[in-house]
């Protein structure tokens, strides 16, 4: 009888691993999305000068091998000559100072229609009162299973 039962948990014990580690990889999202500025209408390219009160579209190509889910454009000051990991190109800065009244831009947008290309396109307004200089100008893009890329360049607000 213990024999049985011993046979009998390692049995069941052997099964239950066999269960667990299945090979699930093809049902799996293992890709980031891409995101491209670098083409004919892509834009800001790194060190643009942007002026105050002109409108401007904001343009970039993101891509997945599933599905995008979503993207955002964040725009704010660089006045304390920051980096972030992802920049393209690096460019002359202005001088260190303080915001008064920067341009911080922050918006998320769904991508609805289960597609693995789109291209963002998004006029935005560069008001008249704010404070000129370095900024940054970051896109990010999400997939569906969550993945998340993003990249980020170097613009000059001018008057």
């Amino acid at each position: 009888m213990k024999f049985t039962l011993k046979y009998f948990c390692f049995l069941s014990f052997i099964l239950f691993i066999a269960a667990c580690s299945g090979d699930n990889s093809i049902d799996k999202d293992l890709e980031k999305p891409t995101i491209s500025i670098d083409y004919n209408e892509g834009f800001p390219l790194g060190c643009t000068q942007l002026l105050r009160g002109e409108t401007y579209n904001f343009r970039a190509q993101v891509t997945d091998n599933r599905e995008l889910a979503s993207y955002s454009i964040d725009i704010h000051h660089n006045f304390d000559h920051h980096t972030h990991d992802d920049q393209i190109t690096e460019c002359d800065l202005g001088a260190l100072k303080q915001a008064i009244n920067p341009l911080i831009f922050i918006e998320n947008y769904a991508i609805t229609d289960e597609v693995i290309r789109y291209e963002i396109n998004i006029a935005i307004t560069i008001p008249k009162d704010i404070d000129t200089g370095d900024y940054h100008c970051a896109y990010s893009v999400t997939d569906a299973t969550g993945w998340q890329s993003r990249t980020s360049v170097d613009i000059k607000i001018i008057d």
